[in-house]
């Protein structure tokens, strides 16, 4: 017997000892009391058993107090007929009474309980629509949708799953919100669509099988609507960010248009001239500027195709242990052989175990040899250019400083855009404008980050962020 069971018989035997109290309470002044006393108090106990108990109880009293009332109050007592005939038009009347009572208060109380249901639904529909708007992000938003449904279904899973779900064997498992479900189950599938366009599947799970009732049927109508809604809410976020992509694409490629016609044009029209120099007779030992200009356009063509594959997410990432000493040292030797007389300071944590990160090498050590070729380029002349390697909690942390201008506070914004110099030096120092925004973008793709951080030691100072390691004696 379940708990309902034994509730619903607690609650029997209560209103029926109530009424046989009553009854005995009324015996005891039978010949003091009018039929109409009698009659009032049983209808009492029966609406208020109707009340409490529901329409089947209030019958049931109806028809013990109308035995009661025969047996105990119409003489001849103890038995069923009745003296005066027209105790039968009191005993029916109270029969009647009682019954239409009862069944008045059930529909009173189904009225209540569909009002209370639909109370809840659309508490139901206010919570998950406070929690679309709320979350910001499509995705978020879909898993919030996911989780009322869960709850207000009663199941132990929820998902919403995109796309048109033509698996035949997924399809044959599927039923329409309109329809109700003849049999329990353990996986419920309802396809989800927008102005008649499938966009995916809401499918419900139970370790345990599941029926929904025909209220429930309703409110899960509303509901899936609202996952589609989400759905396609999610879709759309996916196309406004493919466009954006595509519009930085094609700011990108008129950036590069700009640029490149400027910087492919220099060294040619050189190597043309030199070459045609030679051709009729001249220095040939200026064949090395032909090389120079020469690798300075292979350096141009490798930039751009390091950028194009970051930007569309292909740069391949080898992470790994690696010590900062090890990265530092292979920076400097890059650099110092191309700017010899920059004098360049290292400082680092005396704990050397502890300046140890897991990151790509090759990257790493890109990064750092820009941002120290970038500080002997626009430092002054035999000026110091500092750099510093500490650890912070989990992140390893690297700083180039050199005692130059700065970037000026209007400059900063495009500072890691692709092809952006700074005006007052652009036309001083040779350049792509190209190494900081490949810098940053080989720093987010080890997880880590640089930004320029001017402080009151140094006015141009970039950090390099990289996620951290413990130091392992093999």
């Amino acid at each position: 017997m379940t708990s309902e069971q034994r509730s619903q018989r607690r609650l029997w035997l209560l209103w029926f000892s109530l009424l046989f109290t009553a009854a005995a309470l009324l015996l005891l002044v039978r010949s003091r009391l009018d039929k109409a006393h009698i009659a009032l108090v049983f209808l009492l106990v029966v609406l208020g058993g109707s009340a409490a108990g529901g329409r089947l109880l209030g019958i049931a009293l109806a028809a013990a107090a109308f035995l009661i009332f025969d047996l105990g109050f119409l003489p001849p007592y103890n038995t069923l007929t009745v003296e005066d005939p027209l105790d039968w038009l009191i005993l029916f009347a109270f029969l009647v009474t009682g019954v239409v009572g009862a069944q008045l208060l059930e529909r009173q109380r189904r009225e209540a309980e569909l009002a209370n249901a639909r109370a809840a639904e659309i508490d139901r529909l206010a919570t998950l629509g406070a929690e679309t708007l709320n979350a910001p992000r499509p995705d978020d938003a879909l898993r919030a949708i996911a989780d009322v449904i869960r709850q207000s279904m009663e199941t132990d899973r929820c998902e919403i799953l995109l796309g048109t779900g033509e698996n035949d064997q997924e399809r044959a498992a599927e039923v329409d919100v309109t329809g109700e479900m003849s049999l329990p189950a353990r996986v419920l599938r309802i396809p989800l669509t927008i102005r008649g366009v499938r966009v995916g599947t809401l499918a419900l799970s139970s370790d345990r099988p599941f029926l929904l009732a025909r209220d429930k049927w309703r409110v899960l109508g509303a509901l899936s609507y609202y996952a589609a809604l989400g759905v396609e809410r999610l879709r759309l976020a996916g196309a406004e960010e493919e466009a954006e992509s595509l519009r930085r694409a094609d700011g990108l490629k008129d950036a590069l248009l700009a640029s490149v016609s400027h910087d492919l044009r220099t060294p040619l029209t050189t190597i043309k001239g030199i070459a045609n120099e030679i051709a009729r007779g001249g220095d040939s030992t200026r064949a090395y500027a032909i090389e120079e200009e020469a690798d300075r356009l292979s350096a141009l063509v490798s930039d751009l195709l390091d950028l194009s594959q970051l930007t569309a997410g292909e740069m391949p990432v080898e992470s790994a242990v690696n010590t900062a000493d090890d990265v530092i040292g292979a920076a400097l030797q890059r650099v110092e052989s191309l700017f010899p007389e920059s004098r360049i300071h290292t400082e680092m944590e005396a704990d050397w175990t502890r300046l140890v990160g897991r990151f790509d090498f090759r990257h790493t050590m890109r990064i750092l040899a820009n941002l120290l070729e970038n500080a002997a380029k626009y430092a002054p002349p035999q000026s110091s250019i500092t750099l510093r390697a500490w650890r912070q909690d989990d992140v390893l942390l690297f700083a180039v400083e050199d005692e130059g201008e700065g970037i000026p506070e209007a400059e900063r914004a495009r500072l890691f855009e692709p092809f952006a110099r700074g005006r007052h030096l652009a036309n001083e120092v040779r350049g792509r404008g190209l190494g900081l925004s490949i810098a940053r973008r080989l720093a987010e793709v080890q997880g880590g980050s640089l930004v320029y951080e001017p402080n009151a030691a140094a006015r141009s100072r970039f950090v390099l962020r990289l996620p951290a390691a413990d130091f392992e004696l093999e």
